[in-house]
C-alpha cells in the first residue's frame, strides 16, 4: 500500500515506524527537515521537506498515486485542507485526518464528501479520554480494550504475591476461577512476550492479558483483584482538553477535583463543569495535596501538556499517599522508564492513538487494532468473510488454521455472542476474530488470512 503521512511529530513517526516494515511503500512530509532526516536515519522511507497542505508538496510526495493520506500534523487547519486538496486535484481514495478542536468535531456536517472530504476522523484527545477512563471503570488493570463494540474486553493485570495469580499454571487457574469463559493470550515477562500455554506458570509481575466477555471481564477482576476496592475520589491535574474531557465524562459517577495552573482556563473548567470542584493551582505544590486530602484520592491523573510535569506530580501524589496513580506522557522513551512502582500507569497517547489509525490501514477486513504494551505486539479484530472456497478460515476449527508463529486466536464475537478461541471451535462467516500477534512482522501473515478470494461473490 502506497501511504502518505503529513507531519512527522510523535504520532506521524509512530506510524511511519510501525508500517515501515510490512510491505508499505511510506512517504513522510513535513516542513522541518532535522526531524526527517533523524527518521530517514532509522527507516527506509521517503522524506518531503515542505508545508503539507500545498498542492506542489503533495504533487512531489505522489498524492496521485497514492492509496491512502494520513494527515497528523499539529494543525487541525492544515490536516483539513490537505485532506480537501488530496481529494479535489489527485482523487486520493481515502484521507484520514487528526482533528483536536471540539468545535470542528461537534459539526459532523463540515467532513462530508461535498464539504471536506474526510474519510476518517481520529481525535487523540477523545480516544485517551475514554482509554482512562476504561481504566478508572476498572480498577488493578494496566490496560483495557473493546472489541466488537465492547462485546469482548480484554484486560492486562500485574501478577502480584497477595494475588491468586502467582506459582499456578494455567490448567490451576480453572479450577479456582471456576463459573466464567475467559482466555489469557498473552503474557509479558521481562519485557519478553509469551504465547503460554495450559503448563505455563504465572511468575511474579508477568504482565498478564485475559480476554472475555464484558460481564464476565467485571466478574474474572473481582475473583482476581479481592483486595482492590472500587474508585470513587477523583483528583485531575490539568485543565486542557483531556483533562476537562475526563472531568466531564465523570463527574457523574465519582467525585471529581481538577487541579489548573492557569487562571483562566481554571475559571473555564469552572464555568463548563456541573459536579466537579475545580482549583486553580499547582498539582506539583505540596501544601496544596495536602489540603485537598490526597491520602484519601483513590485515582490521581496528571494530565498537563508537560511530561516533567506530570512524572513529578504522579510522583509526589504517590509519596503523599494516593492510591493509583497514571500519567500521560508523551514521549515514549519515558514511557517505560517511569512505569514502576511509583507510577502505576504511564498512559502514551501515540500508542492509544496508532490503533485507530491502523485499522484504517490494515489489508483484509480489520475492523480494530490495539497496541499491547505500548505497541509490542498486537492485538487484532477482524471479520471472517466468504464461504469455505473463498475464505482461508470459514468453515475450518481453529486448530486447522495456519496461524503464523506467535499468533493465536484468544476469543470470537458471534453476533451477541463472545466465545473463547478453543482448538475445535469453528469459524463462521461474518463471525468478528480477535488475535493477538506477539510479532507485528507477521502482521501481513495475519491479514492475508482474511482476505476473500476472488471466487467470492
Amino acid at each position: 500500500m502506497k501511504i502518505i503521512i503529513l507531519g512527522a511529530g510523535q504520532v506521524g513517526a509512530s506510524v511511519a515506524a510501525n508500517l515501515v516494515n510490512e510491505d508499505n511503500d511510506i512517504t513522510l512530509v513535513d516542513n522541518n527537515p532535522a526531524a526527517l532526516q533523524q527518521i530517514s536515519e532509522r527507516y527506509d522511507l521517503r522524506t518531503i521537506t515542505g508545508v503539507a497542505s500545498h498542492p506542489s508538496v503533495l504533487a512531489k510526495a505522489g498524492a496521485k498515486d497514492a492509496d491512502m493520506i494520513l494527515a497528523v500534523t499539529n494543525s487541525d487547519e492544515v490536516n483539513m485542507i490537505a485532506c480537501q486538496v488530496a481529494y479535489t486535484l489527485f482523487h486520493t481514495p481515502t484521507k484520514i485526518a487528526r482533528i483536536r478542536e471540539t468545535e470542528y468535531l461537534k459539526n459532523t456536517a463540515l467532513f462530508a464528501q461535498e464539504a471536506l472530504p474526510i474519510d476518517v476522523l481520529i481525535s487523540p484527545e477523545q480516544i485517551v479520554t475514554e482509554y482512562i477512563k476504561r481504566l478508572i471503570n476498572h480498577p488493578g488493570a494496566l490496560q483495557v480494550l473493546d472489541f466488537a463494540h465492547g462485546k469482548a474486553q480484554m484486560v492486562a493485570l500485574k501478577a502480584s504475591y497477595d494475588g491468586v495469580l502467582v506459582g499456578h499454571t494455567l490448567r490451576d487457574l480453572r479450577t479456582q476461577l471456576t463459573g466464567i469463559e475467559y482466555k489469557i493470550v498473552i503474557i509479558f515477562r521481562e519485557n519478553q512476550a509469551i504465547i503460554p500455554n495450559a503448563d505455563t506458570i504465572i511468575k511474579r509481575d508477568d504482565e498478564i492479558f485475559f480476554i472475555s466477555s464484558q460481564k464476565s471481564i467485571r466478574q474474572l477482576l473481582q475473583l482476581i483483584r479481592r483486595k482492590e476496592k472500587p474508585y470513587k475520589s477523583i483528583m485531575i491535574a490539568g485543565g486542557g482538553n483531556i483533562g476537562l474531557r475526563l472531568a466531564e465524562s465523570l463527574e457523574d459517577n465519582y467525585k471529581v477535583k481538577l487541579l489548573e495552573l492557569n487562571p483562566e482556563r481554571a475559571h473555564f473548567a469552572s464555568e463548563t463543569l456541573k459536579n466537579t470542584i475545580v482549583l486553580n493551582g499547582d498539582a506539583a505544590d505540596e501544601d496544596l495535596l495536602h489540603e485537598e486530602d490526597i491520602d484519601k484520592t483513590d485515582v490521581f491523573c496528571a494530565l498537563t501538556n508537560a511530561d516533567e510535569a506530570n512524572i513529578i506530580s504522579s510522583m509526589l501524589a504517590k509519596r503523599l499517599g494516593a492510591r493509583k496513580v497514571m500519567s500521560l506522557i508523551n514521549r515514549v522513551a519515558y514511557v517505560d522508564l517511569v512505569q514502576s512502582n511509583t507510577i502505576d500507569i504511564a498512559i502514551s497517547p501515540q500508542q492509544a492513538t496508532i490503533g485507530s489509525l491502523l485499522a484504517h490501514i490494515r489489508k483484509g477486513d480489520v475492523v480494530v487494532v490495539h497496541a499491547l504494551r505500548r505497541g509490542a505486539a498486537e492485538a487484532i479484530e477482524a471479520i471472517a468473510h466468504g464461504n469455505t472456497t473463498s475464505s482461508k478460515v470459514v468453515g475450518k476449527a481453529i486448530g486447522e488454521i495456519n496461524l503464523p508463529h506467535g499468533t493465536t486466536i484468544g476469543a470470537i464475537v458471534r453476533g451477541d455472542n463472545v466465545l473463547m478461541g478453543k482448538r475445535k471451535t469453528v469459524i463462521e462467516a461474518e463471525d468478528h476474530i480477535i488475535l493477538i500477534v506477539s510479532d507485528k512482522k507477521h502482521v501481513a501473515e495475519v491479514e492475508a488470512l482474511f482476505q476473500v478470494g476472488i471466487t467470492f461473490l
